[in-house]
């Protein structure tokens, strides 16, 4: 008898220990990311690209046609308003203006002759010694000699003034940014102004041209603060501000921007025309606001939860008539989810909500969202800074190295061969 008793224990003790070793279920292990809200700093901005360019520029041309005999300035020079940068030969419009002078004189002589023509036949007229038609006569070629002196003198006029353009002045203060032409260089004004200098104003002073997708203008207003960076010098910022936002669009492979015009600081002289410049426009910006990862979110329990922490789930704003919280028991992650109102028929209502605990506790909240920026949410209500939000969970496996949410090896990794 006690012999069959010895077996019996042996053989329950040997089914327990084979059920315990081999078919019992592991428990997993649950580790559970939580953060406290913080106070910060926290803004939306918007991405574009640009070019940097001097605030304002002159083209500096010539109206007459000719050959460049001196230049006395050269790129990146600094020049002053009125500042002579270059002359034209000059040898034909002076000749010109000489042949005018003569053509002046040779009427001025014609109108003294014609005068006194005209006095000698207005006196004999008056004794009746002429007819009237040789005073009317006298009387003409007086008239056509003086119209004879005006014409000559605007013709001498021109001729200096085209003089005049052969010498090139500068119109402002500013920096040679280019320079078109050489000496012996033949310059062309019959059609258009030939452009000789690009002058830069006050390059101090620059400005971004930016283009902004129609997506985000929306959000773009004047005077908003800007950092960009160019590719000079990747590691500095550098500040401005929203100047201009110009209507009209630009459209390129179907995509619509919208020029908008940043103004820049250069009192550092770093910045320089053309560099492509990588612009953030804030279009919000809040200072000492409660802040929580935004992956906080996005986190729902999973069931393994259940085993360890007692999961609660509160009912949405339809149905806060309810006032007692909801229990979840158990059951499998769609079971976890079926229990929480709303959250399947919504799922971006899950972005106003955020689960804390409390000791062995996961209560879900309802917080207010202000500001996203993707990496942190702004919380205006809901939530105070001592609880613990949480961020993420990761489950452990029973077997040592492995992690997970099943504890399943990856099919990608390459398996040892057993022997």
């Amino acid at each position: 008898m006690k012999r069959k008793i010895v077996i019996t224990i042996i053989v329950l003790v040997a089914a327990l220990a084979i059920w315990y070793f081999f078919f019992r279920k592991k428990e997993n292990q649950v580790v559970i990311s939580t953060q406290k809200p913080r106070y910060g700093h926290i803004s939306t901005s918007v991405t574009a690209t640009g070019t940097v360019q001097p605030v304002d520029t002159v083209a500096v041309g010539t109206q007459v046609s000719g050959i460049i005999k001196y230049i006395y300035t050269d790129f990146n020079q600094p020049v002053k308003k009125g500042q002579l940068l270059a002359e034209l030969d000059k040898v034909l419009l002076q000749a010109e203006v000489d042949r005018n002078r003569g053509a002046l004189a040779n009427a001025q002589s014609q109108l003294i002759y014609q005068q006194a023509q005209y006095k000698r036949q207005d006196q004999l007229y008056k004794v009746g010694a002429i007819s009237r038609a040789d005073y009317d006569n006298a009387t003409y070629l007086n008239k056509a000699a003086q119209a004879s002196v005006e014409s000559a003198g605007a013709s001498l006029r021109t001729a200096e003034r085209n003089l005049f353009f052969t010498e090139i002045y500068s119109p402002i203060d500013g920096v040679v940014l280019n320079r078109s032409v050489s000496v012996g260089q033949t310059v062309a004004a019959s059609f258009n102004t030939p452009t000789l200098f690009v002058l830069a104003k006050d390059i101090t002073k620059m400005q971004v041209q930016a283009s902004v997708d129609e997506a985000d203008i929306g959000n773009v207003q004047d005077s908003q603060r800007v950092s960009f960076t160019v590719d000079a010098y990747l590691d500095e910022e550098f500040a401005g501000k929203v100047q201009e936002i110009r209507l009209r669009p630009s459209v390129s492979a179907n995509v619509v921007t919208y020029t908008t015009m940043i103004s820049a600081s250069n009192e550092s002289m770093k910045l320089k025309p053309g560099m492509t410049a990588t612009v953030t426009i804030y279009t919000s910006e809040k200072d000492h606001v409660m802040l929580i990862p935004s992956k906080a979110l996005m986190f729902k329990p999973d069931s393994a939860l259940s085993g360890q922490f007692k999961v609660i789930a509160v009912a949405p704003a339809a149905t806060e008539r309810r006032k007692s919280a909801t229990p979840v028991t158990g059951g499998s992650r769609d079971t976890v989810r079926s229990n929480m109102p709303g959250m399947e028929k919504k799922p971006s209502a899950a972005s106003n909500y955020v689960w804390v605990r409390q000791g062995d506790t996961l209560l879900q909240k309802k917080v207010v969202i202000g500001l996203n920026d993707n990496t942190r949410a702004e919380v205006i209500a809901g939530l105070s800074p001592e609880e613990d939000v949480i961020t993420g969970m990761q489950e452990l496996s029973g077997k040592k190295g492995t992690t997970g949410s099943g504890g399943q090896a990856s099919p990608f990794m390459p398996q040892r061969r057993r022997r």
